[in-house]
């Protein structure tokens, strides 16, 4: 009897696949499972008290600002009421209507503009070359001046009321617009040279030497190629000038004494009144319409001045 014959390879049933120690059937290492869902809910419980620290913070900082924007359009009768509401029921304009036809309200928008675009203008001028010479030359004294100017800096406003007001007395500067730029301009120069200068170290000095290499003067150089790259810096220190010198209230308060004609907005609104007392709504009002201007231009600079920081560097 003939013994029977094995099967071809290729009809033969394949064997199962054994699988190796520490891997899959086929060979490749298990991989573990993802973690991500893991790490999620103890990652969103750690920045739930920082979360909640920042709203608290937010709201205690935008609530006086609501307050006052809700008061200005709120009638009288929800003002004076016993029940402060939250939320406004009903609006008017009425609150508005008569801070603006107050007695003296242009003239003295007019005199906390004047006052502040020429503390601005002063200041970025003055500053300017003041941190060119810090940043571009090398001169005996550069760190002691540089360290003079961050101890004015840190000096508090508060401290020079007295010591200027007896300047302004004795030579005969009271009363005077021209004081109160000049005073707000020596308060915004310390942090308008210091951010400037960090903004100049900032910008290659090759760059401008290889515009005098083709034919351009230092100054035309510097006109032309470092100052608009200059330009998110010159916008901050604006800013910041414009913010300090529109609401500064006890320098305008302490020298403009006898002509009242000359007072800035923000010493106005503190005698805001009528013959009743304190007018509130129209008070909320003039103060509303005297933080729009502040609320705007920043709103408007904010973005180009983020912009021009992270654009300027690379524009031809």
């Amino acid at each position: 009897m003939t013994p029977a014959r094995p099967a071809p390879a290729e009809h033969r049933p394949a064997a199962p696949a054994r699988p190796r120690p520490g891997g899959t059937p086929n060979g490749r290492p298990a991989r573990p499972a993802p973690a991500r869902s893991r790490r999620a809910a103890p990652r969103a419980l750690r920045r739930l008290p920082l979360n909640t620290a920042a709203v608290i913070v937010f709201l205690l900082a935008v609530f006086p600002v609501y307050w006052m924007v809700l008061t200005a359009f709120r009638p009288t009768r929800d003002i004076q009421s016993e029940t402060p509401g939250f939320l406004p029921v009903s609006v008017t304009l009425e609150h508005f209507e008569h801070a603006v036809a107050a007695d003296g309200f242009w003239t003295f928008w007019g005199n906390s503009l004047l006052v502040t675009a020429g503390c601005v203008l002063l200041a970025l001028v003055v500053a300017l070359a003041a941190a060119f010479a810090v940043a571009r030359m090398r001169w005996r004294g550069r760190r002691a001046f540089l360290l003079m100017v961050f101890v004015a800096q840190m000096a508090p406003w508060e401290a020079l009321l007295i010591p200027m007001y007896v300047i302004a007395r004795d030579a005969g500067l009271l009363d005077r617009l021209v004081t109160l730029s000049l005073i707000y301009f020596m308060i915004t120069l310390p942090f308008t040279v210091v951010t400037l200068r960090s903004f100049l170290a900032s910008v290659p000095a090759e760059l401008e030497e290889a515009a005098q290499v083709d034919g351009c003067t230092r100054a035309a150089a510097f006109r032309r190629v470092t100052l608009p790259l200059l330009a998110p810096g010159l916008l901050a220190t604006s800013l910041f000038g414009f913010i300090t010198a529109w609401n500064e209230f006890a320098f305008a308060n302490m020298l403009i004494i006898k002509n009242q004609d000359d007072r800035t907005l923000p010493v106005w609104l503190s005698s805001f009144s009528n013959v009743f007392g304190t007018d509130w709504g129209a008070t909320m009002a003039a103060s509303t319409l005297f933080a729009l201007p502040v609320l705007v231009l920043f709103l408007v600079l904010q973005g180009r001045v983020a912009a021009g920081m992270t654009g300027g560097a690379v524009k031809g």
